[in-house]
């Protein structure tokens, strides 16, 4: 979560949300919050949760690629010796 933490301390994540946004970006947040039926505190928490699980599900999806284009490992030296163990001669 953002510099608000998990207190929920709405003022902290809006005061920041407020240095980053033009007068004209906080007008539309503004409009889509009035739409949604929240306050303008409200929707963009909502909007910054909902784009935490985003970058989370992605995170979670590039690691499963590269785990899966990971070449498989090599037996061991152990798990070899019983294998040629195995085999008849």
């Amino acid at each position: 979560m953002g510099p608000g933490g998990a207190a929920g301390n709405g003022t902290r994540v809006m005061a920041d949300t407020d240095r980053k946004m033009s007068e004209g970006q906080r007008a539309y947040e503004a409009k889509r919050a009035a739409k949604a039926g929240l306050s303008l505190e409200k929707w963009l928490s909502l909007k910054e949760k909902e784009a935490a699980a985003e970058r989370a599900a992605e995170a979670k999806a590039v690691a499963e690629r590269t785990r899966a284009a990971e070449p498989a490992k090599k037996p061991g030296f152990f798990s070899r010796l019983l294998e040629k163990a195995q085999k008849p001669l």
